[in-house]
């Protein structure tokens, strides 16, 4: 299937792993859906359903991957997750070599060869290259989809879409949208960017947030609280690697800090990723404890086990940041879109409690001259 001149959202992909293989898998799955959207936060974004997405760029660094058609190389290896669209159709868009820089831990080459990389040999994509193709292919959004830790990578392609006058959605704990300097650069050059650190559609950090908002609203005191988490795919992979953690420790450590009614002590939070368990797969299982203090300062403990398919928990945000992407460029926005950072993202530039999140975007969505 080619991808007809009149795609209403083109969309490049930086990385496609797990995350990248749900999302293509989904706007598939809901294209050939009729009536069906089970799963979707919305069914229509500014007039835009998910069928309206169509993927027109691809950049990879796996010799797996780099020359397929994407609807191909997002079921190689190491790729791992769920697969809930068997049909996904061809779709013209071959896979380019990408930049590696900090893009591939060292770790993760040594791997054996359906668990790590395996890095093509092919020359890797210069700046003009990377823009070049956003433009020949007049894409909307890039959405970087690298591995946790790849600071110079996400920063070179963040480059080629302020360049290339594309959208930039950062789906990874690496700040862009949340730095100043960078939202700066994308307000100046008029141009919508989102993020940072993609919050699932009901996964660990969503849920612990809510408690601890919950904890807050009804007077109970939170004094100590642990979210670990375990998982099988190239994600927790990768972070075995404890120097790329930086960025996402403190991402996911302040989303759930910015709810609480006072902030917890360092040494009674801990909030991240525990360890890698190989036969988990795509599967992210997260074990949270909260422990606080009740009316006349009676303890209580709260704990949870959650088990979610991580990549498909994703895509479920994905196909919404997207479309206010989109939305956000039809409207002639520049820098940060708050409203959608903040509630689809762990460290967006302000954070807020997520009803309020909710309520903003819903007010954004259905704005039609609204202002990031």
């Amino acid at each position: 299937m080619q991808i007809p001149e009149s795609a209403d959202i083109k969309v490049a992909l930086v990385g496609v792993g797990n995350c990248a293989s749900s999302l293509v898998q989904g706007l598939s799955h809901y294209r050939a859906g009729a009536n069906d959207f089970t799963g979707l936060m919305h069914r229509e974004i500014g007039g835009y359903g998910p069928e309206d997405i169509h993927v027109v760029a691809a950049w990879d660094v796996d010799e797996r991957k780099v020359g397929r058609d994407v609807s191909e190389a997002i079921f190689a290896k190491p790729n791992c997750t769920t697969v809930f669209c068997e049909r996904v159709p061809e779709c013209g868009t071959k896979v380019r070599m990408g930049r590696v820089l900090d893009g591939v831990a060292s770790h993760m080459t040594e791997q054996p060869a359906d668990r790590g990389f395996s890095v093509a040999t092919a020359p890797e994509a210069t700046k003009s290259e990377v823009v070049d193709a956003l433009l020949e292919t007049e894409a909307d959004v890039l959405m970087n989809y690298l591995p946790v830790g790849s600071q110079r990578a996400s920063e070179f392609y963040a480059e080629c879409a302020l360049e290339a006058g594309v959208a930039f959605v950062n789906n990874i704990p690496v700040f862009i949208a949340s730095d100043a300097g960078w939202a700066g650069r994308f307000r100046t050059a008029g141009i919508p960017v989102i993020g940072d650190d993609i919050k699932a559609q009901l996964g660990a950090t969503i849920v612990h947030r809510v408690l601890t908002d919950l904890f807050h609203k009804r007077g109970v005191k939170l004094e100590r609280t642990y979210q670990l988490n375990t998982g099988g795919n190239t994600d927790f992979l990768n972070m075995l690697e404890r120097s790329r953690l930086a960025s996402k420790k403190v991402s996911k450590t302040e989303a759930v800090q910015s709810v609480a009614a006072q902030r917890i002590a360092d040494e009674n939070i801990h909030v991240g990723p525990s360890d890698y368990v190989a036969w988990q797969n795509d599967n992210k299982v997260c074990f949270l404890r909260m422990e606080g203090r009740l009316f006349g300062g009676v303890p209580m403990n709260l704990e949870l086990r959650l088990s979610v398919e991580d990549s498909p928990n994703s895509a479920g945000v994905a196909i919404d940041l997207i479309r206010c992407a989109k939305v956000a460029s039809d409207r002639g926005l520049a820098g940060p879109v708050i409203p959608a950072a903040a509630y689809f993202c762990k460290h967006p530039p302000r954070q807020m409690p997520d009803d309020a999140a909710w309520s903003e975007l819903e007010a954004f969505i259905g704005a039609e001259n609204a202002a990031a």
